[in-house]
């Protein structure tokens, strides 16, 4: 079901939500925390809201998108809710501001009467996001700020930012997706035998934050030198290659769905590695509400890494 409540305001969408309740029996009962999302009205909203949807099935939650409009319009707050179907396991409520509502301390203002009592609030920014998200208005009402630097019209330079504000609490969706190769990084370690790693390469796509991350977690967690080069795939991260006085352990993905894993004394191994989706992404980041330490760690670890500018083959 789906509600529009044109030129509204927070006293209306609460009441709204009260009525829709009571007559179709619709509780807010087990929501576990409070999701706002924060883009532009121009920007794809509707891919925020289902991915958002889709992570609530795993956390069911009370989710408010924040579209801010055209600065310029008349001041006005055009709310829609969306509940049952439309919303998967949690209730959307989409607040359209314009005019001085479309500016952030306002915006701030309209969210802030809709959040649920005593549950966490989590802010994502599907899109573009503040240099610096802890002193958004909207991000000092969260525990948690989960960003994507990829989905960034300049992807460095929103990563440069991130490194360079980071606080406690703070995440991107950019780490999240190097869950699975973290993973099999440290379980191939794991396989006698047991050497000292003595050199490392990552190499990816000139223009991708993960690639740098996984470079940055692996300075801060093997404390030798790490080597980030372009590489001839363009899909991505393409190769992490852990150098052992034995022979290396390499992870490669030229195609960007498979991936190959070679260590010495055992056979190859054929692994699906596929980019992983936002939903499944913001799923992982919803799972903890407690600053990400590793992922700080690794945002410093990027200023210890060495750059390659000969593309690797893979």
């Amino acid at each position: 079901m789906i509600v529009d409540l044109p030129s509204s305001n927070s006293s209306a969408v609460n009441k709204k939500l009260v009525e829709l309740r009571e007559s179709n029996g619709v509780l807010a009962l087990g929501r576990v925390l409070t999701l706002v999302v924060v883009t532009d009205d121009g920007l794809s909203i509707e891919g925020a809201i289902e991915a958002a949807n889709s992570a609530s099935r795993e956390h069911p939650c009370r989710v408010i998108v924040l579209a801010r409009g055209a600065r310029k319009a008349a001041p006005r707050m055009d709310a829609q809710i969306r509940i049952g179907g439309d919303a998967g396991a949690s209730e959307v409520i989409v607040l359209r501001g314009y005019g001085a509502l479309a500016d952030p301390e306002p915006g701030a203002g309209m969210v802030m009467p809709l959040l649920l009592p005593d549950a966490p609030v989590v802010a994502w920014w599907p899109h573009e996001a503040p240099a610096v998200p802890s002193e958004d208005a909207i991000g000092k009402l969260a525990q948690r700020r989960i960003t994507d630097a990829l989905s960034s019209k300049n992807p460095l330079k929103a990563f440069e930012q991130r490194r360079a504000n980071h606080v406690a609490g703070d995440t991107d969706l950019t780490w999240t997706r190097l869950t699975q190769w973290r993973a099999l990084l440290a379980a191939a370690l794991d396989f006698p035998p047991h050497e000292d790693v003595t050199a490392a390469l990552v190499a990816g796509e000139v223009v991708s934050p993960s690639t740098d991350l996984l470079a940055g977690w692996l300075a801060t967690r093997l404390n030798v030198k790490i080597k980030r080069s372009p590489s001839t795939s363009t899909h991505g991260m393409s190769l992490v290659r852990l150098t052992r006085s034995s022979g290396p352990v390499e992870l490669t993905r030229p195609d960007g769905k498979i991936a190959t894993l070679s260590q010495p004394g055992q056979p190859d191994r054929m692994i699906a590695l596929a980019r992983r989706s936002v939903p499944d992404c913001l799923s992982e980041e919803l799972r903890r509400l407690d600053p990400d330490e590793i992922y700080g760690a690794a945002l410093a670890g990027v200023g210890e890494i060495s750059r390659g500018r000969t593309p690797v083959k893979v």
